[in-house]
């Protein structure tokens, strides 16, 4: 058994005979001849349509409709009216019956427009690009004569696509333009106690139900397949398609998605609620939005921004995918266009570039350095026989090493036992070190920790007066114990990581407690392979 695109085969396992989307290439059969040009409200973008109209009707020998209040602005301008043909409101349920396509100028409005005068079907729609964001308006005006040249004529071939010639008329060729097919969402009013809808609705955006002036958030009762799912209590809930995914929904929080894949989001606007989020719902459920008897007040619906309406309680509103999709025009193709409006108008994923490492220690540093944990402990750098010493907290002057300077830099690395790494650089300001290794590098802390406890036991002891010159230094132990002061040792998923440097009371070593007054800080760098 098999489907049109899920597969079964003989052995039986699944597959699939195709990707679920395809490229869409319209070619006319003969030559179109009807063309509606519709622009946006206002005397705003009147030179541009007129320009528009004309050509069509005297380069490209076209019957061209427009809206009654454009019909009169375009007899005044003084055009040839032979060929110009407007509709009466009776008869716009009619005009995807004669009419080829449509040509918008203006913005994204502009095609909204054109889907509500076209409650069913519409024609194909090719939109030039004269509004604010236009992200549906790929196409550029300055080159319309040549972008509606291709829509007449085709400007592309498919490998795949085959036509037989005896359906081709006597001006009709084998070229054609890709098209978008924006799904939209059929919308049904049921009033309470009623059986058939008052009103319906074919959206290319969104549906959305919100509390209107109301104080109070609004209460709707969501179904799918008559199945309660869920009860909004927010600001608002809307339905909406890909096409509307980038609209109102992308502003509330809702994802963006591709206009080819095929699905409506579920967006709820302001809910009171930290775990109501955004959803993506197959295309094929049906949805119904209730006001319930029960919620202290009604709410307010509108279809793509318009026929704004109230809703009372135990009203309904049935949503479910529409058969009669917009077919869009594209530029390029149906990817390429999508991507080009998201880099054009939200600047999506912009983002100044990172720059690249100018030290070659720093790369290498960066390419070795990945999931070690990382500390800075405060004081100079003294590193002699694997061991640093900070300085003394009771000490006006400083430790000079005998080595080299605490402003010099110096790496110190070991590698061993389960890839435990650990590395330490000193720098003006303190030591920096990486060490990881897992719960060896911990093991071999504590190693460290017992062994310079027995060389303090063994080591003669010193004077507690703690003679000091001018600018000198000041060491004192203590006879009971050597007070030995550290940074607290944390592992986090085996690894081991200095924190703090450790407080002025010290940590006790062998179970003695530190004087805490002339403490010898201990900067251990422990490493697996200690």
């Amino acid at each position: 058994m098999s489907c049109s695109r899920e597969l079964v085969t003989g052995t039986g396992t699944f597959r699939f005979s195709h990707p679920s989307t395809q490229q869409h290439l319209l070619v006319w059969r003969d030559r179109p001849k009807v063309v509606m040009v519709i622009k946006k409200l206002g005397s705003e973008l009147l030179p541009e349509f007129l320009e528009v109209v004309e050509y069509l009707m005297e380069a490209e020998q076209m019957h061209v409709v427009v809206e009654p209040s454009m019909y009169e602005e375009a007899a005044a301008a003084g055009l040839s009216m032979d060929r110009l043909f407007t509709f009466t409101p009776e008869e716009s349920g009619r005009l995807a019956d004669h009419i080829d396509f449509v040509v918008c100028l203006g913005g994204d409005g502009v095609i909204l427009h054109a889907s509500s005068l076209f409650r069913q079907h519409i024609p194909p729609v090719v939109s030039f690009h004269l509004g604010s964001m236009g992200f549906l308006t790929n196409h550029p005006y300055p080159d319309f004569r040549q972008e509606l040249r291709q829509v007449i004529y085709g400007c592309q071939k498919l490998a795949t696509c085959s036509i037989d010639s005896q359906d081709m008329g006597p001006n009709g060729n084998s070229l054609g333009v890709m098209i978008t097919l924006r799904m939209r969402l059929h919308c049904a009013i049921v009033r309470s106690g009623q059986s058939q809808p008052e009103q319906v609705y074919e959206v290319l955006n969104e549906i959305v139900l919100d509390r209107g002036s109301n104080s109070f958030l609004t209460n709707i009762e969501a179904y799918i397949q008559g199945r309660f799912i869920t009860r909004v209590q927010a600001d608002g809930i809307m339905l909406a398609t890909p096409t509307g995914s980038t609209a109102y929904s992308v502003a509330a929080g809702g994802s963006m998605v591709h206009p080819n894949v095929q699905a409506i989001l579920l967006t709820p606007i302001c809910p009171h609620s930290l775990n109501f989020r955004p959803i993506i719902l197959p295309d094929y459920v049906e949805m119904e939005l209730r006001v319930p008897d029960s919620a202290r007040v009604g709410a307010w619906v509108c279809f793509d921004g318009k026929q704004r309406q109230e809703l009372q309680r135990g009203d309904s509103v049935f949503i479910k995918m529409s058969k009669n999709p917009v077919p869009t025009i594209n530029r390029e193709d149906l990817t390429t266009d999508w991507f080009e409006s998201l880099e054009r108008c939200f600047r999506w994923s912009n983002r100044m570039e990172q720059k690249p490492f100018q030290d070659d220690w720093v790369m290498q540093e960066a390419q070795a350095g990945g999931g070690t944990s990382s500390s800075r402990s405060s004081g100079s750098s003294y590193n002699g026989s694997g061991s640093g010493c900070g300085n003394d907290s009771g000490s006006n002057g400083v430790h000079q090493s005998s080595s080299r300077s605490s402003h010099a830099s110096d790496n110190s690395s070991s590698r061993g036992g389960s890839g435990g790494s650990s590395s330490s650089y000193s720098t003006p300001g303190g030591i920096y070190s990486n060490s990881a290794g897992g719960a060896q590098a911990a093991v071999a802390a504590a190693a460290a920790v017992e062994a310079a406890a027995a060389a303090a036991e063994a080591a003669p002891a010193a004077d507690s007066s703690g003679h000091s010159g001018s600018g000198g230094s000041s060491n004192s132990s203590s006879s009971a114990g050597v007070g030995v002061s550290m940074s607290s040792v944390a592992v986090i998923d085996g690894n081991v990581a200095t924190a703090a440097p450790g407080s002025s009371k010290g940590l006790g070593v062998a179970g003695r407690s530190s004087s805490g007054m002339a403490d010898m800080d201990v900067e251990l760098h422990a490493s697996a392979s200690q």
